[in-house]
């Protein structure tokens, strides 16, 4: 172990205690890490960030819907990844679903947003041009989601009964490749159409590898899946037999899960890039994202399924936001 295994933990304590401070209506500055303060990080819990509760609150459980609806809903968002955009679309189109659903009528309004430089994916995922013969990536992604309407993949989706399965027939999509195949696997399984447990299995994106990397010279033989999944069933006893600056609150009860290790991992990463860069296996050399603060009311809810306080099928509004 590295001194970037000590930051890793103290990192998802603190960033997790900023997070409570904002709930409680605190007055900013939320931390007095200099790294946190100064720098973009996620949550230590995936489905707290932003654009996590707005799928949930406006993509998914804003309304009842059917499997097929939902699972095309999710994976339209998720692939531009953009609040914006996902507004923009609704404003011109119409809410999507699976019988009207017109790749040529979603591309011409992103044209539109295009033509005019407006940014029309999220730089949080690199999304790889599925090259379906359009002029455009745009074009491309909202052929492949038709092509998976008419194909019947989208349906098939529905019959997943683990959250692999589901994963595995997404890793089947063109461009999807294993990471944001997972990724999307996670965004489903909070619908209220699959049940499936967190803690199943993890994939590890480039970013928590360097992660990994950082913090371990050695992992003992255990291949990224398994140093993750060591983190994730080890955390509750760390932060209880360990002291730490600030103490671990859990997310109302639920312990951290496989994918907010995996992307703790990644911001281990960045992190480091500052606090430690001496421990450089590779990849970027700065953090790109400056924190700035966003002062718009905080709605929380979290899938109902989870038995949380807080339910996305009527979010609750704090203070500042995240």
């Amino acid at each position: 172990m590295t001194e970037v295994f000590w930051s890793y933990w103290r990192l998802a304590a603190e960033r997790q205690a900023i997070f409570f401070r904002r709930v409680s209506g605190e007055a900013g500055p939320w931390t007095e890490d200099p790294v946190l303060g100064r720098y973009r990080f996620t949550n230590a819990y995936r489905a707290s960030d932003r654009v996590s509760q707005y799928l949930l609150h406006h993509v998914i459980y804003d309304q009842e819907r059917d499997a097929l609806d939902t699972i095309l809903r999710v994976l339209l968002f998720k692939i531009f990844n953009r609040v914006d955009t996902w507004e923009y679309l609704v404003d011109r189109v119409g809410q999507p679903t699976a019988v009207g659903f017109s790749a040529e009528g979603y591309a011409e309004a992103l044209d539109e947003l295009f033509d005019h430089d407006r940014r029309v994916y999220s730089a949080a995922y690199i999304m790889p041009n599925p090259r379906l013969g359009g002029d455009r990536k745009h074009r491309n992604h909202l052929s492949l989601v038709e092509m998976l309407l008419q194909n019947g993949l989208l349906s098939d989706l529905e019959k997943a009964r683990s959250l692999r399965t589901l994963y595995e027939r997404l890793c089947e999509v063109p461009s999807f490749g294993p990471f944001l195949a997972f990724q999307y696997a996670i965004d489903l399984n909070y619908s209220p159409h699959f049940d499936f447990d967190e803690m199943e299995f993890v994939v590890a994106g480039p970013g928590a590898l360097r992660g990994i990397g950082k913090c371990f010279e050695d992992t003992g033989g255990l291949d990224a899946a398994g140093v993750i999944a060591a983190m994730a069933v080890s955390a509750t006893g760390f932060f209880e037999t360990t002291q730490m600056p600030t103490p671990f609150q859990d997310l109302w009860g639920r312990s951290l899960q496989l994918v907010d290790c995996q992307n703790l991992f990644c911001e281990v990463d960045k992190y480091a890039r500052v606090a430690h860069p001496e421990h450089s296996v590779g990849g970027p050399g700065r953090i790109k994202q400056v924190y700035r603060v966003d002062h718009r009311p905080l709605t929380l809810g979290y899938p109902p399924k989870w038995g949380l306080p807080l339910s996305a099928q009527a979010p609750s509004c704090f203070g500042a936001a995240s």
